[in-house]
């Protein structure tokens, strides 16, 4: 067992396989993930758990170089979360149909119980050196 950070033992080893460019998706509750898209299914009820904290657990852990999110995500406590929890990193802003198509190419999806609308962030990998 870890003494700390991710213990989900699935989220813990695609984390640790990104490379440089690759992305994984953080999802709302209700976004589309497309098929062949490996899914890590978080949700246990309707905000339960939040996008935020499972954001901070994975930008404690990957060296995030860009943050993808939705021109729709509109929720001005959410959108402060997030860039605190990746810090100086940039995020872009698509439209979500963009969001949604982009998300084809990530490894993987993890999906959290959020509830707040268009609250998705594609976090694409950077290098630590």
């Amino acid at each position: 067992m870890r003494r700390d950070g991710i213990w989900h033992p699935r989220l813990a080893e695609l984390l640790a396989a990104l490379g440089h460019y690759d992305s994984i998706v953080l999802a709302d509750a209700g976004l589309p993930v497309p098929r062949g898209v490996e899914t890590i299914d978080l949700v246990w009820g309707r905000g339960e758990p939040a996008l935020l904290p499972v954001l901070r657990a994975v930008a404690g852990e990957l060296v995030v170089q860009e943050a993808v999110v939705a021109h729709e995500l509109t929720d001005a406590a959410f959108l402060a979360g997030l860039r605190e929890a990746v810090g100086g990193v940039p995020v872009a802003a698509v439209d979500h149909e963009q969001l949604k198509a982009l998300c084809g190419r990530a490894h993987a999806v993890v999906r959290t119980g959020e509830a707040t609308p268009y609250a998705n962030v594609i976090l694409r990998a950077g290098v630590a050196f």
